[in-house]
């Protein structure tokens, strides 16, 4: 069997610090060697303290894809469970070693395993010495966000950004825009009283902060289509549970608003965050409210052709 090169984190969001690793891995592997990514999912957070655990970033369909985008023949999820996070160093090493028999391994200089994160790359170098591997550090990846101020590219960076709706600073990191994914659920169908029938999603991954958003939506029969995406809690119609939804542009609907094609629910969608349009707002009326969705909906059809730039934050 081809020689494994092996790289080991959470990898959530798989955005530029975790490609680097991936590309380094492919570097050393070769043509004729294997690329193994080893990704905790869940993150272990949530068996060793699930209140501190982040919000998810990708689903694991998304890593998977995104992990052999970057270049990993073999991707392998390591669900985590407290005989696997209770292991010393050493001997979660000689786990890998006896499963994998990795030629090398690839890590960031930040790189932590073993019970209590007792281990770090200096560790991982000195039992690679033991064990017969070679161990390669890749140094931290920075980019640059809107401001032009310089960060050090993390999931936990591109959560904040997240969550403080700065969609284009978290495609600077991510490499891509940020992606929901989810199934589309019945909401309170208000929106088709309005002329604007929206797919409300249901996702695991994190919902970014209130407010109206240009998009797109990837749809199941592979169609890409700019979406309005709002988020928040409707106050112009009075108390409301926090929700995503998307107003899709161009589309076919019938006389229910339901996408011609697909299902009226249940069906699967990827939203894209493509740059940030408005806080939300309160309006006075209905018709005050629709007309400025009106608006909204021809200036993402504007970012969306090209000029996302006018967005802001």
């Amino acid at each position: 069997m081809p020689a494994a090169v092996l790289t080991i984190g959470n990898f959530d969001g798989v955005h530029l610090g975790h490609q680097a690793l991936l590309a380094r891995a492919r570097e050393i592997a070769g043509r004729h060697g294997r690329v193994v990514a080893l990704a905790f999912d869940p993150h272990p957070l949530t068996v060793l303290r699930p209140g501190a655990a982040p919000a998810r970033l990708s689903t694991w369909a998304q890593r998977d894809r995104w992990l052999r985008d970057g270049g990993a023949d073999e991707v392998v999820r390591l669900v985590p469970d407290a005989a696997t996070l209770t292991l010393p160093p050493g001997p979660f090493v000689q786990r890998l070693v006896a499963e994998h028999a990795p030629a090398a391994i690839v890590e960031g200089a930040d790189f932590r395993f073993g019970r209590d994160r007792a281990g770090d790359i200096r560790t991982l170098t000195s039992l690679g010495a033991t064990h017969g591997f070679a161990v390669a550090m890749v140094e931290p990846i920075t980019a640059a966000l809107a401001d032009q101020s310089v960060v050090t590219v993390s999931s936990s960076l591109v959560r904040w950004l997240v969550e403080n709706g700065r969609a284009r600073d978290a495609a600077a990191l991510l490499g891509r825009p940020y992606q929901l994914a989810g199934v589309v659920v019945r909401g309170d169908r208000r929106g088709r009283a309005i002329g604007f029938p929206t797919a409300n999603l249901e996702s695991a991954c994190l919902a970014p902060a209130d407010g109206v958003y240009a998009g797109r939506a990837e749809l199941p029969d592979g169609r890409t289509v700019p979406a309005a995406i709002s988020v928040g809690t409707k106050p112009t119609f009075g108390p409301h549970g926090r929700t995503v939804e998307a107003f899709l542009l161009g589309v076919d609907a019938d006389g229910s608003g339901a996408i011609r094609g697909l299902p009226e629910y249940g069906w699967p969608v990827r939203l894209e965050l493509i740059g940030w349009v408005r806080e939300q707002v309160s309006f006075g009326s209905v018709p005050a409210l629709v007309g400025q969705m009106t608006r909204d909906c021809a200036r993402i059809e504007h970012m969306i052709g090209g000029s996302v730039g006018a967005g802001t934050p």
